[in-house]
């Protein structure tokens, strides 16, 4: 009976305070960051009303994320919900707001990540999923992948219980106005376009905006995680993909040192790796979060490309760097009201 009260002692009771110790809240703080878009976004350029609306759409997509991270919840679920919201606006070029490809289709990207265990998931080309953010992580949770592509994403994601839409749902005049723009022009836009398209914008030929949809944070236990999502370019040809989707170009999370999602011209955020770099010079070259920013967005700007990201770090420091006009992005942590921003 003593020998058996050893074993328990020796066993079962450290075994219980690593279980409990994993499980127990190791801090308080937690960091919500999204954005919406990155571009030539002017305070000229936007009228009041569509400046509160996007405004106002940002501070609801933080509330998504934070009411889970308030009540200790983890940060890939929070990431999940704020860019869900912005994927149900018609405001953002994502899910419901999502621009025409070439052949008059919305075609969808996205990816998310958990830093905790370098779990991913990531679809894209996909046309009926309501929430592509949904499928990615459905793929992320429920397959034995991590990329899937077109039609046969678009099925696996169905068959684990994701939304379907029918396409008439992501219909919105002004995106079709876009197309019919490019197709007129044989050219691919940026999301908002510039020329004589009635938006409540006051210059359109002043908007060129990135619009893809991104949210990383840390939540109560130190994990990080990053999510994004995009519909692309409008009147974009041969089913063409950008980094969104890409784990280490337009998203990317690690507990070893951050959290990053990315918006801007995709061909050079896939070469550059632009989400991984960030994290590869904290990790290797020891250097802090806004450091590796500053360093990775230099490194972009030499190669030609222009955006920006977000990022949140294990220790709940965060940048929203950008190198055009604006960037829709906004945060919040768990001692602070959130705090959106545009120009």
């Amino acid at each position: 009976m003593n020998f058996l009260k050893f074993i328990f002692v020796i066993f079962i009771i450290p075994f219980s305070a690593v279980f409990a110790q994993e499980n127990q809240k190791i801090k308080e703080k937690y960091v919500l960051v999204i954005h919406g878009g990155a571009g030539t976004i002017s305070k000229s350029s936007l009228t009041p009303e569509l400046e509160k609306e996007y405004k106002s759409a940002l501070k609801e997509a933080l509330k998504c994320g934070q009411n889970i991270l308030d009540t200790g919840g983890l940060a890939i679920t929070a990431v999940e919900a704020a860019v869900k919201y912005m994927e149900d606006s018609p405001l953002f070029n994502a899910g419901k707001g999502s621009v025409f490809n070439h052949d008059g289709v919305n075609e969808m990207d996205a990816c998310i990540m958990n830093g905790k265990d370098l779990t991913c998931g990531a679809v894209a080309g996909v046309t009926n999923l309501k929430n592509p953010i949904e499928g990615a992580r459905l793929v992320k949770d429920s397959s034995k992948y991590v990329f899937l592509y077109g039609d046969g994403a678009q099925e696996f994601c169905l068959s684990k219980g994701a939304t379907y839409a029918d396409s008439s749902y992501f219909f919105t005049d002004f995106r079709w106005k876009q197309y019919i723009k490019a197709r007129e022009k044989d050219t691919m836009i940026l999301d908002h376009d510039t020329t004589s398209l009635n938006y409540n914008y006051k210059a359109l030929e002043e908007i060129e905006k990135f619009g893809t949809v991104g949210a990383v944070a840390l939540d109560r236990y130190g994990n990080l995680a990053a999510a994004t999502s995009t519909g692309g370019l409008t009147n974009k040809e041969y089913n063409r993909i950008g980094d969104s989707p890409i784990v280490g170009a337009g998203t990317y999370a690690s507990n070893r040192s951050c959290a990053v999602s990315c918006t801007g011209k995709g061909e050079f955020f896939i070469r550059g790796t632009v989400a991984r770099d960030i994290a590869a010079r904290m990790e290797f070259g020891s250097l802090d979060l806004n450091e590796a920013c500053e360093k990775t967005m230099t490194r972009l700007e030499k190669i030609g490309g222009s955006g920006g990201f977000i990022a949140v770090d294990k220790r709940g420091n965060f940048s929203m760097m950008f190198n055009t006009k604006g960037m829709y992005r906004g945060v919040v942590t768990n001692d602070k009201k959130a705090s959106i921003k545009i120009y």
